[in-house]
């Protein structure tokens, strides 16, 4: 029986004729057994591949099958926008066979909440921050939502797992497979990824014994992309090129910051090109109209910051942008996978460098991406801060708790470490949790720091910085930080947001309220950020492109070619196939070219204090060496070397959620763990090294 048939009959029906489906596509056929025979399984399909019929599919034969009632599977995503994009779909497919699907976040209000309390749908869809919301709510009753629980889909679970949403993610699917009473299939659908063994077993949680399946495209696509590389010195420029090129096509710009996006948006209207915009300090409403009018225009472009790279459908595309470079594959990956969806239309990105560094850069990427090389998926290292906030939230959740409740919740989930009784002591000591007898409630502390709203900021774990709601009437346009309303301005304060100028009419400092009314021109957009560097991958591609590589199947417009040109005669002399270079000037500092990325420099500046210069702001070709440091001295350094982690400061302490309810050499520990490469600084060290003046 092959895959198609082995399908509820009325999904097959419906298949071939509401779909008007020939069969499934070979990823969709591959997962339908693994899911059917009830094995945790990991899909992997680039965008648009079909990932969430893959899932649901054989989720729905099975909910049939077994006779499943009430929420018997939770669909996870990390974004609202893609919740809302993908409910119709998937509760269009449940009415097929007299099913339903519903959405809860953020955004929905208490009635339709009611209604799934009520009237329990088949599939949920919602955020790892609702999921947590409804667990510790006394509105909802966990046990009686969540009786008939099955099955857990994560949708694009490589934007979860490199970072601390995915060790909360984690935490709360134990807590619910405890709720539910069973283990809880998991079922992953992701990007390519580099290891996609490794973060099957890391959503497995702790039932590592259970059996999986890793379905992976059994072929890639036999054309090759249409990948350029162009150089146009600013975003100016690069708005010049967006409206003069392809005109008649639908275009999608992505921009590495939200600065970026308000800037080129406004260049590009001024230039008489339809333009939207996409970023996550534009009110939801604003998005929706946005992606929405864009998603049903020819002509258009819309400009957006990473929150379009994951599967949110605008439509059929037919041009991808890159202003700058993307600093992984994988983010590559994902935008080159917004196009080439059509019949006898090709997958397409065209890379507009504003500056050298981003021609560099973005050679060095796709000269990874042209090896088939993609970034593996990392989990952050210690998440002992959401240790503290699962054991928190626990509490919130089951009223009281004993000392031994992470054990019976969380088993052997890493998530919990050998500092565990640690954490435990610490919240009791500092009245987090308030003791009496054996059990404990939540304490004074924690109402105090994490109380707001009952505990919402318990729910979230990330810190954002403080933003100012900005109202023109009663709409709400968007975010922006409090800079653009601190600095000195000569005349009105105008600020730029969703492509458009507004002048600032008065601000609520109290309650974070900036009103706003349009005016025609001018304004600022600036948003707080931080860049966690590149990788010792990336970086070495970098360093093959100064060398003389060039990635395969890709083009360089002459303007990019004699940037690059320009890039290698600067550092070619720092960049060896076989050694790594070490300058020793007489009358100056020297430096090390270590090209090793980011983390690993600032591991080798941490570790050498009498041999790098701590003061320096590290990049990821090179580290400054103190003044006046002879070949003799370098060489008892790096002999001598006493491996630390890097330097935390105060601020970033407490920029690190929930970091008050850790001892402080705990949180400092767990940010040097994290901010630092030990491995690559090693291989560092192993590398042949040449000495010159």
């Amino acid at each position: 029986m092959d895959a198609f048939e082995r399908l509820h009959p009325g999904l097959q029906y419906h298949l071939a004729n509401t779909l008007r489906w020939n069969g499934l596509r070979p990823t969709q056929a591959d997962a339908v057994g693994p899911i059917l025979d009830g094995q945790d399984t990991l899909v992997l399909a680039p965008t648009a591949g079909g990932k969430t019929e893959a899932a649901v599919f054989p989720l729905l034969s099975r909910m049939a099958a077994e006779d499943w009632q009430g929420v018997s599977v939770l669909y996870v995503c990390p974004l609202r926008a893609l919740l809302n994009n993908l409910t119709p779909r998937i509760d269009g497919y449940c009415q097929w066979l007299g099913r339903t699907a519903a959405v809860w976040h953020g955004d929905v209000g208490q009635p339709q909440r009611q209604r799934i309390l009520l009237h329990r749908p088949d599939i949920l869809l919602t955020t790892p921050e609702s999921l947590e919301a409804m667990l510790v709510s006394t509105k909802v009753d966990p046990r009686l939502l969540f009786s008939g629980l099955q099955a857990i889909v994560v949708d694009e679970i490589h934007a979860f797992a490199g970072d601390d949403r995915g060790w909360h993610l984690l935490a709360v699917l134990e807590r619910l497979s405890r709720i539910a009473g069973r283990d809880l299939q998991r079922i992953g659908l992701s990007a390519t990824v580099g290891n996609p063994d490794e973060l099957l077993s890391w959503l497995q949680g702790g039932f590592h014994t259970r059996p999986r399946t890793v379905v992976a495209p059994t072929a890639a696509s036999s054309v090759a992309p249409d990948v350029t590389v162009d150089f146009v010195g600013s975003v100016a420029n690069a708005a010049t090129v967006i409206s003069s090129l392809h005109r008649g096509e639908k275009r999608l710009v992505f921009v590495e910051s939200r600065r970026q996006a308000e800037e080129l948006g406004s260049a590009l209207r001024d230039a008489g090109i339809e333009t939207y915009l996409s970023h996550s300090s534009l009110s939801a409403s604003e998005r929706r109209r946005s992606e929405a009018a864009f998603a049903d225009a020819r002509d258009t472009v819309i400009v957006a910051t990473s929150t379009l790279e994951l599967g949110i459908d605008v439509g059929d595309l037919d041009r991808v942008i890159q202003i700058g470079s993307t600093r992984t594959v994988a983010s590559f990956l994902q935008r080159l996978g917004r196009t080439g969806r059509r019949p006898g239309s090709t997958r397409n990105c065209l890379f507009l460098c504003i500056d050298d560094e981003s021609v560099l850069l973005a050679a060095g990427m796709l000269n990874r991406w042209s090896e088939g090389w993609v970034e593996p998926i990392e989990p952050p290292a210690h998440p002992r801060h959401i240790a503290a906030q699962q054991l928190m939230a626990l509490c919130l959740q089951e009223h009281r708790i004993t000392a031994m409740a992470r054990d019976q919740w969380w088993g052997d989930l890493p998530v919990f470490d050998d500092t565990a009784d640690a954490i435990m002591a610490h919240l009791i000591n500092e009245g987090f949790f308030d003791a009496d007898g054996p059990f404990l409630h939540i304490g004074p502390e924690a109402e105090r720091r994490f109380g707001r709203r009952y505990f919402s900021d318990l729910t979230a774990v990330f810190t954002a910085p403080p933003e100012f709601l900005v109202l023109a009437g009663r709409n709400e346009v968007g975010t922006i930080g409090t800079d653009l309303l601190t600095q000195e301005v000569a005349g009105p304060r105008v600020l730029l947001l969703g492509g458009r100028s507004w002048q600032v009419t008065h601000v609520d400092w109290e309650r974070r309220r900036c009103f706003v009314e349009p005016v025609d021109s001018g304004g600022q957009a600036k948003w707080s950020g931080f860049s966690g560097g590149l990788s010792f991958d990336i970086t070495r591609g970098m360093r093959d492109v100064v060398l003389g590589r060039l990635p395969a199947g890709v083009s360089f417009t002459e303007r990019a070619t004699r940037t690059l040109a320009a890039l290698r005669n600067t550092y070619s002399e720092n960049a060896d196939p076989d050694r790594l270079v070490v300058r020793l000037p007489d009358d100056a500092a020297g430096r090390w070219w270590t090209w090793a990325g980011t983390a690993a420099n600032r591991t080798l500046q941490a570790s050498l204090p009498k041999l790098v210069d701590p003061r320096q702001r590290l990049d990821e070709k090179s580290v400054r060496l103190l003044p006046g440091v002879s070949v003799a001295e370098f060489g008892d350094a790096v002999a001598a070397v006493d491996w630390r982690h890097p330097l935390v400061d105060a601020n970033a302490v407490r920029g690190l959620k929930f970091s008050a309810a850790l001892p402080l050499e705990l949180a400092v520990a767990t940010l040097a763990a994290r901010i630092g490469d030990r491995r690559h600084a090693q291989d560092v060290f192993d590398e042949r090294r040449v000495i010159a003046r």
